[in-house]
């Protein structure tokens, strides 16, 4: 959208991979001259940039700080501590880029973990990193953890008709699709198969059954030749499971639900049937990568089954989708106790 935003700090650090991805998320607003851009003490989430003409900061009993586009503080974001410290006015018209703190953050970020990572794992394709990097669930992963996952990840050459994993076997590794196409199935009822997925690039899969500790719960086939990056059950709770999975009580439940929250229940029909908490949908956890894309994106979710195991693979599936999940800790069972 803009040809210029490499002069803005810390825009101007970004890889042109992030650079094209944050131009996605950027507003360009004009404000006539006397009109206000921000107020002194706001604490709202956005960065200003000045594109073109003129900005006075004003903080009453001090002289107005007079900021010109182009200039050396130009190149920073106006008033940029929180509650701010002065009202923004246009003494002239003026053009002001807008993007929200968090976004930026996020991108600047990713562009220096992917950095350090490819320092750290040298021949490996960064392309593919800044490509995890950008995936919902991995975002919300401590710098930490970001660090040495690239690190416990496993290249796996695959091709077409390879089954990955097999209903019915242990559960053992976590996988990304890096390259190709795959299918998820399940063999239900009289021995019919199933599709319930089909998979890409940057795909997750196997991590039901690492997190819930039962045999796994469907088959994956590859539908072409491909790159999978396998992680083992260790590494993959260490890493992936434990900061993704949020654990919230009754009572919490509870606030969260009156304040707007939506309750899925993630066991079977049969056993929804017989009872469950008031309001809830119920999405079996087989049909949730089906069905995920019914769900509100910006609503918070709070999943559930009878003893916590099946929704907290719920939780790590949907969060990679990136919905604001948690998981009523102990299930059902805890709530009777």
């Amino acid at each position: 959208m803009l040809d210029y935003l490499d002069q803005f700090v810390p825009i101007g650090s970004l890889s042109q991979q992030s650079m094209d991805e944050l131009n996605k998320c950027l507003e360009v607003l004009e404000f006539k001259p006397g009109q206000t851009l921000f107020q002194k003490g706001d604490t709202d989430k956005w960065l200003y940039y000045l594109l073109a003409g003129q900005v006075s900061l004003v903080d009453e009993g001090r002289a107005p700080m007079t900021i010109e586009a182009g200039s050396e503080d130009g190149r920073y974001a106006l008033a940029r501590l929180k509650p701010r410290h002065y009202t923004g006015v246009a003494n002239s018209p003026a053009k002001v880029l807008r993007v929200e703190e968090s976004v930026l953050d996020r991108f600047v970020t990713m562009d220096q973990a992917t950095g350090f990572e490819v320092t750290e794992f040298e021949g490996d394709d960064p392309e593919w990193m800044f490509t995890v990097l950008t995936l919902p669930a991995f975002q919300k992963l401590p710098p930490v953890n970001t660090n040495a996952m690239f690190g416990r990840f496993k290249r796996i050459e695959v091709k077409a008709g390879d089954v990955v994993i097999q209903q019915g076997g242990p559960g053992d590794n976590y996988y990304l699709i890096r390259e190709g196409k795959a299918e998820v199935s399940r063999i239900g009822a009289g021995g019919k198969v199933e599709v319930l997925a089909t998979l890409g690039k940057g795909d997750g899969f196997g991590e039901e059954a690492l997190i819930s500790g039962m045999p796994r719960n469907a088959t994956v086939t590859m539908r072409s030749d491909g790159v999978l990056m396998s992680m083992a059950q260790q590494d993959f709770n260490e890493l992936l499971k434990a900061p993704m999975v949020k654990w919230v009580t009754p009572a919490q439940v509870k606030q969260m639900a009156e304040e707007g929250a939506g309750l899925i229940d993630v066991r079977l029909e049969d056993e929804f049937k017989r009872g469950s908490l008031r309001g809830a949908l119920n999405i079996p956890l087989a049909q949730l990568r089906a069905k995920a894309q019914g769900l509100e994106a910006k609503r918070k979710y709070i999943v559930f089954c009878q003893s916590g195991q099946r929704s907290a693979a719920a939780a790590f599936l949907l969060e990679q989708r990136g919905f604001d999940v948690y998981v009523l800790k102990d299930g059902l069972d805890g709530v009777k106790r």
